[in-house]
């Protein structure tokens, strides 16, 4: 939520631009948005595009619009699918934490956390939606490097960190030595699977809202002894009309298996690819969770069980990337060493 006193007189704001949600961090008042990364849209009879609402106001409009109106996420796999509609949102958000003198009077510096793995074309496009949309100097951070530095964990020493951010649409693996990135890999493709498996299985249509409650009710990556049940609504696919369905947390867990499989395959295939006096640390520090998919149920279990070190939550999964893309905004000798995306 924001905190309409939050960023009056501040200038420079750290941004983690997700795939579901945005956080921003302000120097003085540390995170004062966290909203998600939806944009209402409406097209007039020329096709111009006129904003209607943005964040938690956007999303309660998933799936409930008129024709005329969208409902859009124009983030992708932690990349902007959607330029002119990331610019209008990073505008919103940038306008929330500054107050309308102090903004066209001194634009804000902004540090932008990016996925490891995107392309100088999509750098380039992150750089040029956050100057559209007023800021006067953008810099970016690598996601996993953020999240290592919110979690606390010593990204600046000569010694190996893991680090495993687990977002909305993407999950990124790392190691982490001496300011830099040793490795790092990325599985996609998370957020959508309980919607095609519900799909595939029941043919039932269901809502992105739906699906996120589905996740949080009942979501789970490992076993339990007493498995929850949770009721589901969607259009059934052959009659066409409304149908109700209970689904069990272990019909969850099958949906998400490839995904998990996924995840611990990338990890495995991180250790195997670390020097071995940093996978030496690891070993002696196990690895640490971020993001929000991190609090999926019984996740730390399953990567304990299937990885073999000890697993780590992050003291604050949910804002671990802004934090530390936030600490690099406190400390601004860090921009020299840690190794920032270009």
């Amino acid at each position: 939520m924001i905190n309409k006193f939050a960023g009056y007189f501040t200038q420079d704001l750290a941004i983690d631009l997700g795939t579901a949600n945005t956080l921003v961090y302000t120097k003085k008042h540390g995170i004062v948005i966290r909203e998600p990364s939806v944009v209402a849209v409406q097209k007039d009879s020329r096709g111009r595009i006129q904003v209607l609402a943005v964040g938690e106001e956007a999303k309660q409009m998933l799936g409930r619009t008129p024709g005329s109106i969208t409902a859009i996420r124009p983030m992708k796999d932690g990349v902007i699918s959607d330029f002119d509609i990331t610019q209008e949102m990073l505008r919103y958000f940038i306008k929330l934490t500054q107050s309308k003198f102090s903004f066209f009077r001194f634009k804000p510096r902004i540090i932008v956390a990016v996925p490891s793995g995107i392309t100088q074309v999509e750098r380039r496009a992150v750089k040029e939606a956050a100057e559209s949309a007023g800021a006067r100097e953008v810099f970016l951070i690598e996601e996993p490097m953020a999240a290592a530095l919110g979690a606390g964990l010593p990204v600046t020493e000569a010694s190996g960190s893991m680090i495993v951010d687990i977002g909305g649409g993407t999950t990124e693996v790392a190691v982490i030595s001496l300011a830099g990135i040793v490795y790092s890999d990325s599985v996609k493709q998370w957020q959508k699977r309980r919607k095609y498996y519900i799909k595939q299985k029941y043919n039932l249509l269901i809502g992105e809202r739906t699906a996120e409650e589905i996740k949080i009710n009942i979501g789970s990556a490992y076993i339990k002894e007493d498995p929850k049940s949770y009721e589901v609504r969607g259009r059934d696919l052959v009659t066409g009309i409304p149908k109700t369905l209970v689904l069990g947390e272990e019909e969850i867990l099958e949906a998400l298996s490839d995904v998990c499989a996924q995840i611990v395959k990338t990890i495995r295939n991180a250790l195997e690819s670390t020097p071995p006096e940093l996978a030496a640390d690891i070993v002696d520090r196990g690895i640490v969770m971020a993001g929000g998919g991190s609090l999926l149920s019984g996740m730390d279990d399953l990567l304990r069980q299937e990885v073999g070190l000890p697993i780590f939550l992050a003291d604050d999964p949910l804002t671990s990337v802004a934090i530390g893309t936030g600490k690099v905004l406190d400390e601004i000798d860090l921009l020299a060493t840690i190794e920032l995306a270009s």
